[in-house]
Formats: structure tokens, C-alpha cells, sequence
């Protein structure tokens, strides 16, 4: 059953122990602001040295590293939509990061990830509409054949953090 495989926390994403977290990464990979920053700090250089090696990475898609210093065994990368008006495919492209992810997941056998609130920041994504789509797309991925077996929202704010909350309640715990 999927709500015991998704849960809410408010914290560091960099202080996790879980196989993988996820980065809100610029398409250039080599560190930035908020999250991106953090994680780039806490698992020092070897990160950058094999970011460079990536060429970056298109917004939508995800980028698999090792997770150098953090207590996460893996990063994988993703670049989430710049928010303009809602009319310029935001939603699917955010929906791709979660997706995207999760099939990178899927493929180094991580059976334990954590997510940050993608694009909600600099980028400007309105948090709760992020959320929703965020938790749907990963009940998604974790009604098919999947070996992950636990999924984080790490938000780093109490707004956030709420935000996640009512969207598992909205979306997970709906009898359909």
C-alpha cells in the first residue's frame, strides 16, 4: 500500500540517510542557491569534479552522481521548470524531474530517495500546485513495478513542509 512509502519531513535533505537524494539542480550541474548549493557544500568536491563530466542536464530530465560526503550513496540531479505563466508545459516538465528521477532510481536498484520542493524557489513554481504534482506523479510511479520503498518530501520550511501534508492527504488519501 502506497502511503507508508510516502513520507513528509521537515529538515536538511543534506543530513539524510536514505541510497538517494535529489538535487533542484541548474542545467549547467555545477552548484547554485538553495538546495543546489547545499547539497554541492556537504559532499565537497568530488561532486563538482564529476558534475563537470556530465554536460549538464536538460530541464525535465535527471543526472545520477555519487553522493561523495553526504550520507546518501547517490545525487541524482534534476532541473525543474522556471515558472512563467502555466501555459508553457511547467506542469509536465516538473512532473518529467519526478519521473525522471525515479527511473534512475529504478535503475541503480535505490530503494530509498528524498525529494526536495523542486523549482518552488528561485525558480518560482507556486508550492502548492508543485506538490500535488509532485505526490502524484510519484503514486504513480510506485503503483507499477518499482523496488523503491520509501520516498521523502524533505521540505526545509514549515510552509512547505504543510503544503506536502495536504497534498497526501488530498491525493493519497482519497478512497478513489
Amino acid at each position: 500500500m502506497i502511503p507508508g512509502k510516502i513520507a513528509v519531513i521537515e529538515g536538511d535533505i543534506t543530513q539524510l540517510t536514505v541510497d538517494a537524494i535529489v538535487n533542484a539542480a541548474n542545467t549547467s550541474l555545477l552548484g547554485g542557491g538553495g538546495v543546489d548549493g547545499a547539497i554541492h557544500r556537504a559532499a565537497g568536491p568530488g561532486l563538482l569534479a564529476e558534475c563537470r563530466g556530465l554536460n549538464g542536464c536538460k530541464t525535465g530530465d535527471a543526472k545520477i552522481t555519487q553522493g561523495y560526503n553526504l550520507p546518501a550513496d547517490w545525487v541524482i540531479h534534476t532541473v525543474g521548470p522556471v515558472w512563467r505563466d502555466g501555459n508553457h508545459g511547467e506542469d509536465a516538465l516538473l512532473a518529467s524531474c519526478y519521473y525522471r528521477s525515479l527511473e534512475l532510481a529504478k535503475d541503480y536498484q535505490i530503494r530509498t530517495i528524498a525529494f526536495p520542493a523542486i523549482s518552488t524557489g528561485a525558480y518560482g513554481f507556486p508550492p502548492e500546485r508543485a506538490a500535488r504534482i509532485a505526490v502524484g506523479t510519484v503514486k504513480q510511479v510506485l503503483e507499477g513495478n518499482t523496488t523503491i520503498e520509501q520516498v521523502f518530501f524533505v521540505c526545509f520550511s514549515k510552509l512547505s513542509y504543510n503544503h506536502y501534508r495536504q497534498a497526501v492527504q488530498e491525493i493519497l488519501m482519497n478512497k478513489e
